[in-house]
């Protein structure tokens, strides 16, 4: 069985406090908001204190190009991309040139050849270094891409893969839409990076510790919502779309999609341990709650995540992935899920083992 032998975080320079942030947009929407102040509890109930982007908050408060925004992806994507790869290799002991296959999450920005082009070179991975990189997905995209690492590894067990989801929501920032769901963007998102490394069976023997075990994926796309979430684009970039039925959508979908998946492999929802959730937002991480009858305390490491970090997109579920792991779960043979959302409207699912 694939298993998750590392898993790394970085973050952008700029630390910003959600005051300070609520302040500039304020400032920024106020003409589009003639009650702006009744507006602005978006950012207390978004229940993030903190949150890192690639630039000074200062660069946000001037129209910025496609082409600026895109060339700061780059630049910043790159070089989170290389901390937090790093930082993983590092963890399960590895070099860079043991690795076969790289897989590229990101929905915030683009280019070609794609980033982990240019991280084969910068790392040091050897030049038949297999690459997928994974663009659309969004906040789904960091699970898609460990389904698609472990499928790789199923195929390949000698393998070892290193997924690294790298978002930059911030210079998605549109300066000129001065509607409410840019505000709640504005309130919500953040930059981050995350690595994980998987090994095949076979590239795992001899190891002492046993790693996370993935045991099963799902990957879900329900007909007739393309348009709960994603991108609009636009000359300036990237506009975001996200309706506020997505609650209501996990309220009535997810219990349902959860316990399918779980059937697959003979467990029910009462048999998992740990739920690794992405906190797509706090109304969202509520939603799970309700749908799935989770005990709140249950969702501790989902709502810190959100609270220390915001919403970083695809990276996120790793995070939370991150916190569990550093609290020595899942323990042997405990079970946990990832549940992540995206555009589509879809949901990505992963079945791990400790």
């Amino acid at each position: 069985m694939p298993v998750i032998r590392s898993v790394a975080t970085a973050l952008p320079p700029y630390a910003l406090e959600q005051a300070r942030i609520r302040d500039l947009a304020r400032a920024h929407f106020a003409p589009a908001f003639p009650e702006i102040d009744r507006y602005m509890s978006v950012f207390r109930h978004a229940q993030i204190d903190t949150r890192y982007f690639a630039a000074p908050l200062e660069w946000f408060a001037t129209p910025r190009s496609f082409k600026q925004c895109n060339d700061l992806f780059i630049t910043a994507a790159t070089e989170l991309g290389a901390a937090a790869a790093g930082a993983c290799l590092s963890a399960a002991g590895y070099t860079a040139d043991a690795i076969d296959h790289l897989i590229w999450v990101s929905t915030t920005g683009m280019a070609a050849p794609s980033p982990d082009a240019m991280l084969i070179n910068r790392l040091g991975m050897g030049r038949h270094t297999r690459r997928t990189p994974i663009w659309g997905l969004g906040c789904a995209g960091g699970v898609a891409g460990l389904a698609r690492a472990y499928e790789y590894t199923r195929a390949f067990p000698d393998q070892r893969v290193l997924l690294l989801s790298v978002e930059l929501c911030s210079v998605t920032f549109q300066w000129g839409d001065r509607s409410k769901r840019n505000l709640i963007a504005a309130s919500l998102f953040a930059d981050g990076a995350a690595a994980v490394l998987v090994d095949g069976d076979a590239a795992s023997t001899g190891r002492p510790d046993a790693g996370l075990q993935i045991i099963g994926t799902q990957s879900t796309l329900w007909p007739g919502t393309t348009e709960i979430m994603g991108w609009d684009m636009v000359d300036t970039g990237m506009q975001v779309v996200f309706s506020s039925r997505i609650p209501q959508i996990v309220q009535t979908l997810m219990r349902e999609n959860v316990a399918e998946f779980l059937a697959q492999h003979k467990l029910t929802i009462d048999d998992i341990d740990h739920w690794v959730l992405h906190p797509g937002g706090a109304k969202v991480v509520g939603a799970y709650e309700s749908a799935l009858a989770i005990d709140r305390e249950r969702l501790s490491h989902t709502r810190a995540v959100l609270r220390d970090y915001g919403n970083m997109s695809s990276a996120t579920v790793f995070f939370v992935l991150d916190a569990f792991l550093k609290a020595g779960a899942p323990g042997p043979g405990e079970y946990g899920v990832l549940a992540v959302l995206g555009p589509g409207f879809s949901c990505e699912l992963a079945l791990v083992r400790g």
